[in-house]
């Protein structure tokens, strides 16, 4: 048997790659393009552009849309549902430099 590569065996399971099309995110997320374009224009995402000009998601900003989604659907204004997830995500950012810098410090 071959060694497996250390890269992604499909582009597919990269959280970063941009494999979704606007339609087909909407479609995943029950959403509208006009949501997605709008998410964008808050700047929570900014999709990827193909050769031809088409927007591109990933599956991090799919998640990040789905979140926003959440936050809509219970009456969150978009702007706002779109800083909550920004802030939450400089919390879970901090958070782990935290914890790299307290494991640093506390091993011999």
């Amino acid at each position: 048997m071959p060694p497996r590569s250390t890269r992604p065996a499909d582009k597919l399971d990269d959280d970063d790659y941009p494999a979704y099309t606007t339609g087909r995110a909407a479609e995943m997320l029950g959403t509208t393009p006009a949501f997605l374009r709008a998410l964008g224009e808050h700047r929570l995402i900014t999709p990827l552009r193909s050769e031809a000009g088409h927007r591109r998601y990933t599956r991090h900003q799919l998640r990040l849309a789905a979140r926003a989604r959440q936050l809509v659907d219970t009456g969150t204004h978009i702007e706002a549902a779109c800083r909550i997830i920004n802030l939450e995500d400089q919390l879970e950012q901090a958070q782990r430099i935290n914890e790299q810098l307290h494991t640093r410090n506390t091993t011999p």
